[in-house]
């Protein structure tokens, strides 16, 4: 069974930095580089969306337009490790930040992937 936990989630001011890390664990009938792995988030009230995402090999990444430039996305496969590097933060962007894996190519739409984390909730401040 595969498990995603992410961590790194906390309370920053605008401007600031936070990295978060998705660790996956569990028995697996796949290694952690066989999953494309993507971030998603989710504002109170809003629809969860489309963050970033990495292909297997790490060596290419997508990421949505708002967050271009300010966030980084990369793998550690050795470690089982995916990691959200985030810079000059909004207060807009304030929310529970979702890891995700599916075994393929990674995807901007939810619906293709398998495997969730249970979130890590950002506040960004004012």
């Amino acid at each position: 069974q595969v498990q995603l936990v992410e961590s790194g989630g906390g309370v920053v001011q605008a401007g600031g930095s936070l990295r978060l890390s998705c660790k996956l664990s569990g028995r697996t009938f796949s290694s952690f580089i066989s999953y494309g792995m993507a971030w998603f988030r989710q504002a109170a009230g809003k629809e969860r969306e489309f963050v970033a995402r990495i292909t297997r090999s790490g060596h290419n990444t997508d990421y949505a337009d708002s967050v271009k430039g300010r966030f980084t996305s990369a793998r550690d496969n050795a470690k089982n490790t995916l990691y959200l590097q985030m810079n000059r933060l909004k207060p807009e962007e304030t929310a529970v930040y979702y890891c995700a894996a599916n075994e393929g190519v990674p995807s901007t739409s939810r619906a293709a992937y398998q495997y969730w984390g249970q979130g890590t909730q950002v506040a960004v401040s004012s």
